[in-house]
Order: C-alpha cells, then sequence, then structure tokens
C-alpha cells in the first residue's frame, strides 16, 4: 500500500516545493521510499510551469536539497480524491481546499505545522515578498513539520 501526501501553497514556488524536497528525502532516509508519495501543487496557478523561485532554491540547496527539478503544478479536483494526506502551507490555502472538496474530504485535509514539534506556529510564512532570512526560517519549520509527519506516516504504516 502506498500512501500519498500533497503539500500545497499559493504558488507552488516557494513553500510547497520546499517541504516536498525535504519530505522525499526524510521518507528515503527513514526507509518508506517505496511506500510514500510526495507531490506539491498550488491553489492558484500563477507559477504553472516554472521553476521553484531563485531564492528558495538558493537557501534549500545551502542545506543540501535540490529543487532545480520540480515545476509548478496548480492542484486538481482529481488530487482531493487520490491523496491520502493534504497538508496547507497556511490557513489561506487550507480554506481554497476545503472549498475545492467535498465534504467527506475534509478530514484529509490539515495544516503542515500541525505536525510540528518545536514550533508554536499554525502557518509557514510566505518568503515571497519577503528579506532572505525569510527562506531560511521555512526551512526550519519545514524540516521540524516534515520530521513529525515522517513519525506519523510511520505509525500508520505500521497500524495497517
Amino acid at each position: 500500500m502506498t500512501y500519498s501526501v500533497l503539500l500545497v501553497c499559493m504558488g507552488n514556488i516557494c513553500r510547497s516545493p520546499t517541504a516536498e524536497v525535504v519530505l522525499r528525502k526524510l521518507i528515503r532516509i527513514n526507509g518508506l521510499g517505496n511506500l510514500v508519495e510526495v507531490d506539491s501543487a498550488g491553489t492558484h496557478g500563477y507559477h504553472v510551469g516554472e521553476a521553484p523561485d531563485a531564492r528558495t532554491q538558493r537557501a534549500a540547496l545551502a542545506r543540501g536539497y535540490n529543487l532545480s527539478q520540480l515545476r509548478a503544478r496548480k492542484v486538481a479536483r482529481q488530487d482531493i480524491d487520490y491523496f491520502n494526506l493534504i497538508l496547507a502551507m497556511d490557513k489561506s490555502n487550507l480554506d481554497n481546499l476545503r472549498r475545492m472538496a467535498p465534504q467527506e474530504a475534509h478530514d484529509r485535509i490539515k495544516l503542515f505545522m500541525d505536525y510540528s514539534k518545536n514550533f508554536d506556529d499554525d502557518e509557514v510564512p510566505d518568503p515571497y515578498y519577503g528579506l532572505g532570512h525569510g527562506f531560511d526560517l521555512v526551512l526550519d519549520m519545514v524540516e521540524d513539520a516534515a520530521q513529525g509527519l515522517v513519525e506519523d506516516i510511520k505509525k500508520k504504516i505500521k497500524s495497517e
């Protein structure tokens, strides 16, 4: 059985691709590569087909994450049906996802930071319009929440 996770922000060029690559690496390190599928998308189609933001790529590469092969895409209706877990980077995107989804899918749509162990924040802040340090903060938050998510996925897989 494959467990599938979709990570979602607004444009799919900063936060969600960062989370995708970090989570993929942790999945691989934890020996779950053949059991867990990870993807990312945006609730808006502003950047469809574009690579992640250059500042995002630089910050990620400094920590050993390569985002260069990723391309932005917009969340599609079939994503709501397909993914076991859909995680929004903030409440605005959470609301957008829930508006797209039928009521019975709402329990699979959550905030990514729900899995954080070391941050009290509910949301991963969008670094797009900010200064460079915002991209490092995003990485700090994403690495933390991704670790918590992997622990949760391991429990789910073991119980099935």
